[in-house]
């Protein structure tokens, strides 16, 4: 018996394969055109750019110091060599982590940089950087870039890997002037003064040596700690005697340069790590520039301080006699016996060595 397909006049396989085919050509033509228009569309639509790396920099002085000039200028190289790739937020005044938590709020991760003074990394375990704070040590600011800006600087920073930082560049703020309620040209003016310090041996053992009793503070909390009497006086660049407003609770500066206050950059090692190589050249190369502008502000920003206060007539400025440096000096010497003790003699012969030094340890 024919079947209807025979009757039709064709066979019924080949027939079924036609209209599959026109359907799958039909279905196909459908999906091509569904694809064109999506590829339109997703070129139409412009790309999202990806987010910003974000570099949290905090620090505990103000805007208007040298270092918060240099984090905001850092901030602006980054921004323009970057073309906001890259984003630096600067947070001044401790407003996210002061003195006594920076370091570990680095360590753990919670800020990418912090620029410290020198004399905190002693007390997490890089002592030789309480090279920097003995007194007498340094007769200007050549002789101190001789150090940082030399191998033993370089030293210094790769050193601090050891305590999970990446140490990056130094920065001046300048030499120290002691201030309080008195004049303090002589030693035995020191005697009974509660002076408020850094937390480092050496300063602690520089004041103890001169006859005053060191009080350790955070920097955010001097001011109001000289205003309570908690502390009689306190050791600082004129920079920073005049932004902290000390000048309003201090009358008597002596203007000793006794000891050189200065900080490290440094950054998270991880966070560091994660960046490609042209990043972290980019941010190397406007810290660099950074640093450099830091540097020169801080000498001038000294030079004006000093000028305000010759011409303040509520702050008394005093000077030193040749004899009554030469006395402090030779007062402050076991300071020097307790760092060669700690940390041995080599990095001071290495410094005096390298600078042309006179001989004090």
């Amino acid at each position: 018996m024919s079947s209807i397909a025979d009757m039709h006049g064709f066979n019924g396989f080949k027939g079924f394969n036609w209209i599959n085919r026109r359907r799958l050509a039909w279905r196909l033509g459908a999906a091509w055109s569904a694809c064109l228009l999506l590829a339109a569309a997703t070129l139409a639509a412009p790309e999202k750019a990806p987010a910003p790396v974000l570099i949290r920099f905090s620090h505990v002085v103000a805007h208007d110091t040298p270092k918060g000039q240099m984090a905001l200028r850092f901030k602006a190289l980054v921004q323009e060599r970057s073309g906001g790739r890259l984003r630096v937020e600067v947070y001044p005044d401790s407003q996210l982590y002061g003195d006594d938590d920076e370091m570990e709020a680095l360590q753990l991760g919670a800020v990418e940089m912090l620029a410290p003074s020198l004399s905190k990394f002693g007390a997490v375990g890089v002592p030789e950087f309480e090279v920097f704070d003995l007194p007498f040590l340094f007769h200007d600011l050549a002789q101190v870039r001789c150090v940082t800006q030399g191998p033993t600087g370089r030293q210094l920073l790769e050193r601090l890997s050891r305590q999970q930082m990446v140490g990056l560049g130094f920065l001046d703020n300048g030499f120290k002037q002691m201030s309080a309620g008195q004049p303090v040209q002589d030693v035995q003016d020191f005697r009974g003064l509660r002076l408020r310090v850094q937390a480092s041996r050496v300063l602690t053992a520089q004041m103890r040596s001169l006859g005053a009793y060191p009080v350790v503070l955070p920097f955010g909390e001097t001011q109001r700690a000289l205003a309570a009497g908690v502390v009689d006086g306190a050791e600082n660049p004129l920079s920073n005697f005049l932004t902290q407003h000390l000048d309003a609770v201090q009358r008597d500066v002596t203007l000793t340069s006794h000891g050189y206050l200065g900080y490290a950059v440094v950054s998270n090692p991880r966070f560091w790590a994660s960046l490609d190589d042209a990043d972290r050249d980019l941010l190397t190369l406007a810290l660099n520039d950074a640093l450099d502008e830091g540097n020169r502000l801080s000498a001038r920003m000294n030079q004006q301080a000093l000028a305000t206060l010759r011409e303040s007539s509520g702050v008394r400025l005093h000077a030193l006699s040749a004899g009554q440096r030469s006395a402090m000096r030779r007062a402050v010497q076991p300071a020097y016996d307790d760092f060669q003790r700690r940390v041995g003699r080599a990095l001071l012969r290495q410094v005096q060595r390298d600078c042309l030094f006179q001989d004090l340890g």
